[in-house]
């Protein structure tokens, strides 16, 4: 029992004496845990949106679209058990504060159905008591900022308008997120819809096939799309829009376990060199220990207990954080729990194998009392020599030879810093990737900056009246279609822009654009889908209609997972093209989309619909915020090590502090000999780190790119000014902390600097 009170006070008594030092673990190995688990969460399967919604409203696997109800025997179908629908639907534009926006006005009954029924999160489900009611999906509710009771104004393609009011709010397995995934999703009466678009011609059919086995979606679709081929307009299934609806969570969830990983790797070397430092400051009190009657396990476990404590408690309160942030979120139902056990356990046991070595390495201190350390014996380093012959102050001098003293601590330390710096500069290479999104979108699509499509207005007149304003430098005519390809059984998305002739500027990265008809570019997600690269031919059908063209070119592609064909508008049919369904507008330089956009909606007496192009570098801002705080995270580990290496370097040369005092050099000289010795490492780690993550930052982004369907070629490296300062900074803070306890030192007597 004696032994065990001696031991806890002598661990209470060490850490009281370096509070900055645990403080800075504990918390370097919390942030580290809290980014583990936050990435564990948006990127594990479980927590997706679409399979608690699926799972809540039995969810159909299989959705298709056909031009008129099916008659065939469905459920005849090997693997399906329920059948949703066919429900009508209607394409309808809704007009609210001031902007238009596509949607599908679906008819539903009002007794939910058995399959694939919405869930209601706000207000109530269609009732026959209120015929102009309707009920909004959730995502698009949310981006026209609607409420429950709020009016909900319908233009039919008649241009007839209709006053409807939002009865309830829902949220569904079988429609991604708006408006990644348009048009915007809203259900009504059937008897409102035969009001609002009576004409059936104008309508389309949806059904939905539940399936006993969800991996058998990809063969059932391929039977509906053999049995339906003449009807069917497009088909998809629960992957597609898992898909959807996990894109941002899962870019955000990479982004966090890289940073993670790696980071936990730096967090374990920095407690392995924390405990290895402490070690060696306390061999005299190790063997007095030993000299006392601990044996050699009993300091061993003493040792594990005091470094192994520090960072168990950031697990425990990077766990707690990490779970609190995700909780908050995405719901408490929606962290799993095995992913965070399995993180916390994993981490522990990192953290303690990482102090484990030192533990025993001072488990076998020898019980007689080690005699006042020297400095270790060895050559001059190639710096310190060449230090010498440019004539370097002396403070300088020695400083340099300090430095490299000890080779393996000197090797760890340069290295504990290299890491978190190179993850660091991996971050400003995504930063500025996003800001080349926002400052050149026409490198990701977007060189028109506003589409109109015509509304009340023929399209001759819509295209006369943008054409003519002073800030359109082009008008490009362009439709979107869904197109089917054989041996694929889901659709496919056809954007046909501009004509042969006159094409829009995609951003071709490889290849060129496609210059005569039957020639098309494609997104490396369409490429990977369908097995083909560039020089190869495709045949899709589009509404029934053949559409065979030549892949001559790969695009930058952030929609649909870059599942996307681009044409020129004279490539389709022409009762696929004629009339346009939107005409792109490129502005001159200069031109704010705000003011075009309003004399555009003035010049037509607001029969235009017009749109601003959304970047999809808006939709990741939150990437900005998650860099800051876990750049935070990586200098927390550096400065751990940081301190470290200066309390190891006060140790090995406190006699020579002592001498150089006794000779005559000012505390200010004996200052920068210290801070010269840190420095050195300090550069060395920062610029090996900067250097490495600036040669692997655009590759990495590109792999990514190229795994989500994006494509590679968007990754930009980080400025060189905003790189160079970046290691200024991550230099002079090193500095600037290395000064504090050789300040202390500097200004200590001789006699208590030597004992």
């Amino acid at each position: 029992m004696s032994t065990a009170l001696a031991g806890s006070r002598w661990v209470r008594a060490d850490l009281r004496a370096r509070k900055g030092q645990a403080v800075l673990t504990v918390l370097a190995v919390a942030g580290i845990v809290a980014a583990l688990i936050t990435a564990a969460t948006l990127l594990e399967d479980g927590t997706n949106p679409w399979r608690s919604l699926s799972a809540q409203s039995d969810g159909a696997h299989v959705w298709f679209y056909t031009g008129d109800s099916p008659e065939v025997a469905l459920g005849a179908i090997d693997g399906v058990t329920q059948i949703a629908g066919p429900y009508r639907s209607a394409p309808v534009t809704v007009g609210q504060d001031g902007k238009r926006e596509p949607a599908a006005l679906r008819a539903m009954p009002a007794t939910p159905a058995r399959v694939a029924h919405p869930l209601v999160a706000e207000g109530n489900w269609l009732d026959p008591a209120q015929p102009d009611g309707v009920v909004v999906e959730r995502s698009f509710a949310s981006s026209l900022r609607l409420r429950v009771g709020a009016p909900f104004t319908i233009i039919a393609l008649s241009g007839e308008r209709h006053t409807l009011y939002v009865r309830g709010i829902a949220d569904t397995a079988e429609h991604g997120f708006y408006p990644e995934w348009t048009p915007g999703l809203a259900y009504v009466l059937p008897e409102m819809l035969d009001r609002i678009e009576p004409m059936l011609g104008r309508s389309e059919w949806v059904t939905g096939l539940r399936l006993a086995d969800p991996d058998a979606a990809q063969v059932v679709s391929q039977r509906v799309v053999v049995m339906l081929e003449d009807q069917l307009q497009r088909v998809y299934t629960w992957r597609e829009v898992r898909g959807a609806m996990e894109l941002d969570n899962r870019l955000l969830g990479m982004l966090l376990a890289l940073f993670g990983v790696v980071g936990l790797v730096a967090a374990a070397l920095a407690l392995a060199n924390a405990a290895g430092g402490r070690v060696l400051g306390q061999l005299r009190d190790l063997a007095t220990l030993k000299s006392m009657g601990f044996t050699r396990g009993q300091i061993t476990l003493l040792l594990v207990v005091e470094h192994g404590a520090l960072g168990l408690l950031g697990v425990a309160l990077g766990a707690l954080a990490g779970w609190g942030v995700m909780a908050a979120v995405l719901g408490p139902t929606s962290v799993a729990l095995v992913p965070v056990l399995a993180i916390v356990a994993g981490t522990a046991l990192v953290v303690l194998a990482a102090v484990g070595l030192p533990a025993w390495r001072g488990g076998r201190t020898p019980p007689i009392p080690a005699a006042p350390a020297s400095p270790p014996r060895g050559h001059l380093s190639r710096l310190a020599r060449l230090a010498l012959l440019v004539r370097l102050p002396p403070a300088l001098v020695l400083g340099t030879r300090d430095a490299f003293t000890r080779r393996v601590p000197a090797f760890l330390t340069a290295f504990g810093l290299a890491v978190p710096m190179m993850m660091i500069t991996i971050g400003l290479g995504v930063w500025a990737t996003l800001d080349n999104f926002l400052s050149h979108p026409e490198q990701v699509g977007q060189h028109a900056g506003l589409y109109v499509r015509p509304g009340k207005l023929e399209a001759a007149e819509a295209r006369r009246i943008a054409g003519r304003d002073r800030d359109v430098a082009a008008v490009y005519p362009g439709t979107d279609v869904n197109a089917l390809a054989p041996g694929e059984a889901r659709s496919l998305r056809v954007r046909a822009v501009g004509s042969s002739t006159e094409p829009y500027p995609f951003p071709v990265v490889e290849g060129r654009r496609y210059a005569r008809q039957g020639e098309a570019v494609a997104g490396q997600g369409l490429l990977d889908l369908l097995g083909i690269k560039i020089g190869d031919r495709v045949r899709l059908t589009v509404g029934g209609s053949p559409l065979i063209v030549r892949i001559v070119g790969r695009t930058v592609e952030p929609d649909q997972d870059g599942v996307v064909l681009s044409v020129g508008l004279d490539s389709l049919a022409a009762k696929d093209s004629v009339p346009p369904e939107y005409y792109a507008l490129a502005l001159r330089p200069g031109a704010d989309r705000a003011e075009v956009r309003a004399r555009l909606l003035a010049a037509s007496a607001e029969g235009l619909d017009v749109q601003a192009a959304v970047n999809p570098a808006d939709r990741l801002s939150i990437i900005r915020a998650v860099i800051v705080a876990l750049s935070a995270v990586l200098a927390l580990i550096g400065l751990a090590n940081l301190l470290t290496a200066s309390a190891l370097g006060l140790r090995d040369h406190a006699f020579d502090l002592a001498v150089l005092k006794a000779m005559g050099l000012t505390p200010r000289q004996v200052m920068a000999t210290l801070v010269t010795g840190t420095g050195l490492l300090v550069v060395l780690g920062v610029g090996a780190g900067a250097a490495a993550g600036a040669s692997v930052v655009t590759g990495l982004i590109d792999l990514q790119g190229h795994t989500s369907g994006v494509g590679a070629g968007i990754g930009r490296p980080p400025s060189p000014l905003t790189l160079a300062v970046a290691v200024v900074i991550a230099v002079g803070a090193a500095l600037a902390v290395a000064l504090i306890p050789a300040r202390r030192a500097a200004r200590a007597q001789v006699p208590v600097t030597a004992r």
